[in-house]
């Protein structure tokens, strides 16, 4: 059985269109803990669109369980990261005009770069995640760049309108995630991921961690975050 990680960063979004204090995503990832979060995401971006410096600093003095930073594996990033010492780093691609993160992250074409940035993590004993798409030429990259865990990309059977649509991208999942397990390393999925399609993902056996945010927020903002993850959580079982 797989466990749930929650991003927080869609509260901050809420925050940020008023530039407030309210809601506040530390509290939200104090509630999704209760409720039997086994982990909070939050991403940090170069704009700060969301999630804020102070966010991190407060995340990481409370949070209990396990505390992923994604980032895009910048020089700033990598300062920060070192600094503040999360449980996890997940290494993701960024784009500025891109509403939430489009695509995986193409390890193949920047492998001394991101060998070289993974290692100076590693080294001060920060685990790192490579966020990458179904494909067997970047798991095995990412093998190669040092990491520990990949999170694949499960966009593309989330957003599958069709059902054999569907049925082939999970195929493709299912493939990366026996490959990735196969070379060793740990495996999460996470994108898109919503309370209708979650259970196939989760029926996955070499899918250790579900990393959702979107969809349990969004349930949220109606029932409440405490159920919000209780039924997420309920689901990944």
């Amino acid at each position: 059985m797989p466990k749930l990680s929650v991003n927080i960063d869609h509260i901050a979004t809420i925050r940020q269109a008023r530039r407030g204090n309210e809601p506040d995503p530390v509290a939200a990832a104090t509630l999704a803990e209760f409720a039997g979060a086994a982990g909070i995401i939050a991403h940090l971006r170069e704009d700060r669109r969301h999630v804020q410096d102070r966010d991190l600093l407060l995340l990481r003095q409370t949070v209990r369980t396990k505390l992923n930073l994604e980032m895009a594996a910048t020089a700033e990033m990598q300062r920060i990261a070192l600094d503040l010492r999360p449980d996890i780093v997940t290494l993701v691609p960024e784009k500025r005009e891109e509403l939430t993160t489009e695509g995986g992250l193409d390890v193949a074409s920047r492998m001394e770069g991101l060998t070289a940035f993974i290692a100076t993590l590693q080294k001060s004993g920060i685990p790192v995640s490579l966020f990458i798409d179904p494909v067997e030429g970047q798991i095995e990259a990412a093998k190669k760049a040092g990491a520990q865990w990949v999170e694949i990309h499960t966009g593309s059977y989330a957003n599958a309108d069709r059902e054999f649509e569907r049925e082939h991208e999970l195929q493709k999942v299912i493939a990366a995630a026996t490959t990735a397990a196969k070379l060793g390393l740990r495996v999460g999925a996470g994108h898109g991921l919503n309370y209708v399609n979650v259970q196939a993902i989760a029926s996955i056996p070499e899918v250790e961690e579900l990393n959702i945010g979107h969809s349990i927020i969004s349930r949220a903002a109606l029932v409440g975050m405490d159920r919000a993850v209780r039924d997420m959580v309920a689901l990944a079982k």
